[in-house]
């Protein structure tokens, strides 16, 4: 006798429609470098018209991807730092990729890594140190890792946030005052919805939050992705995730016509940069977009359907079983 097929609620009589998700789908992104400086990139034709040159990273492998790219230039490399997660634990480190100035890859290896996931390795230099901002909102803070020795060994400094679950945090110097952009994990997607602001006169602080935080509520321009510029006047322009399709869909950028202690005013400005631009694998998603020289970094995304993810969900359960038996 053949089974009956389940009803969906909202389906008329006999009618079959399968879960959403089914097969189970992952999201796969992946990071690459655009050979052009991020101020160049504001419009559609302008990312399109590297499509053919972009430099993908190697594949990372099964159940794994990299995303959240931010580099610099040091000793005749471009080091990149990446969040690299990998799905069989549904944890994420820091891996350090090193590209030579032909743009063609060295290695990678993981660099930084903790009991909470940790991604948006934000990663720049000041007064002859290299610092980073990974993100750990989990940890309830924004922390500030200083490289003791460059670019795998790193020590947590202090906290810039305490008490808070930042996320994407983006600290920069300007005129001479620290800013930070950042969002807040909470309830309905509240990271997704809100650009928050600190400053300090330190890169230690103390920080404090902006009298006008947030200083955007929009679900399509608000979380940060990527590193702020200045465009030819001089003004601060920040790339945001626009979030209004999916999670990362989109870069938009957002140009600050004011930014000082007292005040903060921001704008939409230049086109919608979304993967489909520059790939025709990794349409589903654009959501990083990091300056670094003359060189931009980015991520794209994919999505996977498979009936393999119920293995790989499985098997992370079935260790975690294990480890709660023998009390590790």
């Amino acid at each position: 006798m053949t089974p009956r097929a389940a009803r969906h609620p909202h389906d008329g009589a006999g009618c079959y429609s399968p879960p959403v998700n089914f097969p189970p789908k992952s999201n796969l992104w992946h990071a690459g470098l655009l050979p052009a400086g991020i101020d160049t990139l504001l419009e559609v034709p302008a990312v399109a018209a590297l499509r053919d040159r972009v430099v993908w990273f190697p594949d990372p492998g099964p159940w794994r991807y990299v995303a959240d790219p931010f580099g610099l230039h040091r000793d005749g490399a471009l080091h990149v730092f990446v969040e690299a997660y990998d799905y069989r634990t549904k944890h994420a480190v820091i891996e350090h990729h090193e590209f030579g100035d032909d743009l063609v890859w060295r290695g990678a290896s993981t660099c930084l890594a903790g009991p909470v996931h940790m991604s948006y390795p934000y990663v720049f230099e000041h007064d002859g140190e290299v610092f980073m901002v990974p993100e750990t909102s989990k940890a309830h803070e924004v922390a500030l890792y200083r490289a003791t020795r460059f670019p795998d060994a790193w020590q947590r400094e202090c906290a810039l946030l305490d008490g808070i679950a930042g996320v994407d945090a983006t600290p920069f110097r300007h005129e001479g005052t620290w800013w930070m952009f950042h969002a807040i994990a909470g309830p309905d997607a509240r990271d997704r919805r809100e650009l928050h602001v600190a400053c300090a006169d330190r890169l230690t602080g103390p920080w404090r939050a902006h009298p006008r935080s947030p200083v955007v509520r929009d679900i399509a321009g608000s979380r940060p992705g990527g590193t702020p510029f200045l465009d030819r006047d001089g003004v601060v322009v920040l790339p945001v995730q626009d979030c209004a399709r999916t999670y990362g869909g989109a870069i938009r950028f957002l140009r600050f016509a004011t930014l000082t202690p007292e005040d903060a005013v921001a704008e939409p400005i230049g086109d919608r940069i979304t993967g489909d631009l520059i790939s025709d694998v990794h349409v589903a998603g654009f959501h990083t977009l990091a300056g670094c020289g003359e060189v931009t970094l980015f991520d794209a995304k994919r999505i996977k359907r498979s009936f393999g993810r119920y293995g790989v969900d499985l098997g992370r359960l079935a260790r975690r079983a294990l480890r709660g038996r023998s009390g590790r």
